[in-house]
């Protein structure tokens, strides 16, 4: 179990819990012997500077007390037997020699005993090394928590045996102590051989929670199949070569209008509140659809190949009144439907077609760049119109694809700009997140967890963005939007605001600020803790909502919600309406005060709802702190019954109990949240927990409470995407991922 939420725990961990043999002590020397001359200087010692830059410390206190403990000899440097020794003691010493080491660097007068100004500044030391940030009154809180804890007998220090006492109150904390930054105390433990395993491709929960992606990828590849026999058997009196490029002419016919069917957003939030929701993989529509531009690029080379080949072919032959470049770039040989323009139209559109798949790659879209692929990825309209001169038959696949996405742009279009609406206020956030508030449409009607296209002409005339809802729709007046700043776009938007006048603009300001805190007290969300706030009326238009997986929570009887950083957004709506539906369906005797849950026609099948965050420092939790502390507030009363809505908050900066630079810092926490009930970091009542989750245990205790059939739905990064998909098949939980 890595608890300190670093990987280099492992070594450790296995030296700890294993009795070392006596190959394993020499590899381990060997390792030490190796890793001292790399950090030590000319002179053959470390000295503090060394140290300081090999332990990789933020907080300079801890490097300075461990040296000066390792230091035995007081010689202002470190020699290979004094490291050695040292490093034998942390690494595989016992429990109580790692505890008198701990008390060593606490007691930093070395007086025997720890005073509490020194205990406040080793936890000023510990809460700068896990960048958490609490005002000096907190600090003095969590000194004097832990102080008066550990001070049994209350003499105004802590002695040696006093601090045991108070850390075997920590079950697992001593026998684990270690100092995870320093990668190179221990040695890297030998590898277990791998047990052979069926590829995870195998597995009947992998089967079971791609099937339809699965199904759809065999008929897509099937259909291909299908047309290009028939196209090749068709035109096999002309070669192969003309055989290849007929066949790969009319899987491009099938490719080139499908794939826009794959972008329809209006149908396919429609598709969604019907049952072929549970059939079709509509979930994964973006990446079928580039999936089959990949298709197209590479269908396209070999179509050009082919017909390459031919004229070639044609070229060297006698009775050929035409070169090969004429064959190739122009309309002399007749080649075509239209006025012979199919060799010229074929080069050109190849061309488009790999300027747009350069454009379209990630390296371009993330990196502040995205105006590139937006504009160049308008040239699909060319690319249709050069296709319709180049294939006699590409107009007859067209038809009703190419209807449907024109009615539902020319839909759009009128939608959006039939009336602009405004944006009302904007909040500064910390974390620099942008919390808009829209005006809402009298007929906006969406669904939790949807989102919308957002236009701010004064930013961007023709750019159109796709962002969450982040409020409810139970909230009838506005609409909210919780924007990172992370690209261009969202960049100049945080930044336009941030020099804009902070007093808003006009002369009813004050009108309107007490009309905007009134709509605010009466709507069902809930207030946001504010770092700036700004009055306004500019012009927007949006286009939307649109569906997502996450329509599906609704109708989940446990739901594991999970956001990483701001891929909370689309979970700040559901969490608003889930509260909202679950109030509803609360009753109370107004006699004896019991109160029951009675079923309401509101199609939520939740019975338990785990919402896990996880966040890399401190201030990205500040923006949406205010609506979690009304959601605890909410259900305060069903503890006794178990909650239906339980909050789990990571910190993966700071480090865990097992960390010798943290475990006074959590131990001090732990004992203020129990004192206060409430967390200091956030200040709502769930405990936030260093480091990141152990997904193993996680899903252990949801699986265990037995709520009814589990599905986790997830917002964040595909690398953690990843984990939580095999620990999901693991358990036989469904995943859905959302598109971030």
């Amino acid at each position: 179990n890595n608890t300190c939420g670093s990987p280099i725990c492992t070594g450790k961990e296995y030296l700890i819990n294993h009795t070392m043999s006596a190959e394993e002590d020499a590899r381990w020397l060997r390792w030490v012997t190796q890793q001292f001359k790399t950090i030590a200087g000319e002179d053959g010692e470390i000295s503090l500077q060394e140290f300081k830059a090999a332990l990789h410390v933020k907080e300079s206190f801890f490097a300075e007390r461990f040296f000066a403990l390792f230091d035995s000899d007081r010689s202002g440097t470190i020699t290979l037997q004094e490291l050695q020794e040292a490093l034998t003691l942390l690494i595989h010493g016992s429990p109580m020699d790692k505890l008198k080491f701990l008390f060593q660097v606490y007691d930093i007068d070395g007086s025997g005993s720890i005073d509490p100004d020194e205990l406040r500044t080793v936890l000023q030391s510990c809460l700068r090394e896990s960048a958490i940030s609490l005002p000096d009154e907190k600090l003095d809180q969590l000194t004097l928590a832990l102080f008066e804890s550990a001070d049994a007998d209350g003499n105004g220090a802590i002695t040696f045996e006093e601090l045991r006492d108070e850390l075997q109150r920590f079950p697992g904390v001593m026998e684990n102590l270690t100092i995870s930054a320093a990668h190179w105390l221990t040695a890297p433990a030998p590898r277990p051989r791998p047990r052979p395993r069926r590829p995870r491709q195998l597995t009947r929960a992998y089967w079971h929670n791609h099937r339809s992606q699965l199904f759809c990828l065999a008929t897509y590849a099937g259909l291909h199949v299908l047309l290009f026999a028939l196209a090749a058997s068709a035109h096999q009196d002309l070669g192969a070569s003309v055989m290849v490029a007929k066949g790969c002419g009319q899987c491009l016919n099938f490719d080139c209008s499908f794939i826009a069917v794959l972008m329809l957003r209006r149908c396919l939030t429609w598709l969604r509140a019907t049952w072929l929701a549970q059939v079709l993989p509509l979930d994964q529509n973006i990446q079928f659809h580039q999936l089959m531009g990949y298709v197209v690029v590479g269908l396209s080379l070999v179509h050009t190949v082919a017909h390459t080949v031919n004229f070639v072919l044609q070229a060297q032959a006698e009775a050929s009144p035409f070169q090969f470049w004429e064959l190739l770039l122009t309309t002399r040989p007749g080649i075509g439907w239209v006025h012979g323009s199919a060799s010229p139209t074929g080069v050109a559109l190849l061309l488009l077609l790999l300027l747009m798949f350069i454009c379209s790659s990630s390296c371009i879209r993330r990196s502040g760049h995205f105006e590139v692929f937006y504009w160049t990825h308008l040239s699909y309209l060319l690319v249709w119109l050069l296709l319709i001169f180049h294939g006699p038959n590409f107009w007859k696949w067209l038809l009703v694809p190419g209807i449907l996405f024109f009615l539902e742009k020319a839909i759009g279009l009128a939608v959006s700009r039939m009336a602009a609406v405004c944006i009302m206020e904007v909040n500064l956030l910390p974390s620099k997140v942008t919390h808009l508030l829209i005006k809402r449409p009298p007929f906006f009607h969406y669904r939790p967890g949807d989102y919308l296209y957002l236009n701010i002409p004064t930013i961007a005339r023709y750019e159109w963005h796709p962002f969450t809802i982040s409020s409810a729709p139970e909230q009838k007046d506005t609409i909210w939007l919780h924007i990172r700043s992370q690209g261009q776009w969202t960049n100049r938007l945080y930044e336009s605001f941030k020099a804009s006048d902070p007093l808003g603009r006009g002369s009813k300001r004050l009108s309107r600020s007490v009309t905007m805190r009134k709509s605010q007290r009466s709507s069902k969300g809930s207030e946001i803790l504010l770092e700036k706030h700004k009055f306004c009326n500019i012009k927007c238009y949006i286009d939307g909502p649109y569906g997502t997986p996450t329509r599906r929570i609704f109708a989940s009887e446990h739901a594991v919600l999970i956001g990483a950083g701001i891929g909370i957004t689309p979970f700040a709506s559901i969490l608003q309406s889930i509260m909202y539906r679950h109030q509803k369906r609360k009753h109370t005797c107004p006699s004896c005060q019991h109160s029951w849950i009675e079923g309401v026609q509101d199609n939520m099948k939740l019975h338990k709802v785990d919402f896990i965050w996880i966040n890399r420092d401190q201030r990205s939790f500040e923006w949406f702190v205010s609506l979690l502390t009304k959601l605890e507030m909410d259900q305060a009363e069903e503890a006794q019954y178990g909650r239906f809505l339980e909050l789990h908050m990571y910190m993966t900066s700071a480090l865990g109990k097992n960390d010798m630079k943290a475990i006074g810092l959590q131990m001090a926490l732990d004992l203020l949240a129990n004192k206060e009930k409430k967390d200091s970091i956030t200040g709502l009542q769930t405990r936030t927990q260093p480091g990141r989750p152990d997904w193993s245990k996680v899903f252990q205790k949801v699986a265990a409470e037995k709520k009814g059939k589990v599905q986790v739905f997830f917002c964040g990064s595909p690398a953690l995407a990843k984990v939580l998909k095999g620990h999901c098949e693991k358990f036989g939980f469904r995943f859905f991922q959302e598109n971030f």
